[in-house]
């Protein structure tokens, strides 16, 4: 698939730290409240960390406890991409992924009963975006 932002394994190693292509190129996963962003409560954007592009805004993150930060919607529904995810036998799952460079960012959850407004769970990886706090 070709994506806006498009480069070789090669040169993102070159850009990203060994665990942020582990997470942000191969679909891993970083450990569970060790997230940089897991309980953060500033204001500002959310941009994936490999190309820059804006993902996420901090009035859409919300509360859920589950070890990542969660969002209930993408700052543009453009801004993302999902599709199915079968790695893990007998739990599908839907990957999210940026829009515009293909990296993994987490998955989407849906129908989890936390109340808000489009009970959807966008559990993502914190080494997967950069926040620019608000001024």
């Amino acid at each position: 698939m070709g994506y806006q932002v498009d480069k070789s394994d090669d040169e993102w190693r070159r850009e990203l730290t060994e665990e942020e292509f582990r997470v942000l190129r191969q679909a891993g996963t970083e450990r569970a409240f060790t997230g940089e962003y897991t309980d953060t409560k500033t204001v500002g954007v959310y941009h994936c960390r490999a190309c820059g592009a804006e993902l996420f805004r901090s009035e859409t993150k919300f509360d859920s406890h589950c070890g990542w930060p969660s969002f209930y919607d993408p700052a543009d529904t453009k801004a993302v991409e999902t599709r199915p995810d079968h790695s893990l036998p007998g739990r599908p799952r839907t990957e999210v992924r940026c829009a515009t460079c293909g990296s993994h960012l987490g998955h989407v959850f849906e129908g989890e009963g936390y109340g808000t407004p489009t009970d959807l769970r966008y559990c993502i990886n914190s080494i997967a975006v950069r926040l620019d706090p608000a001024e």
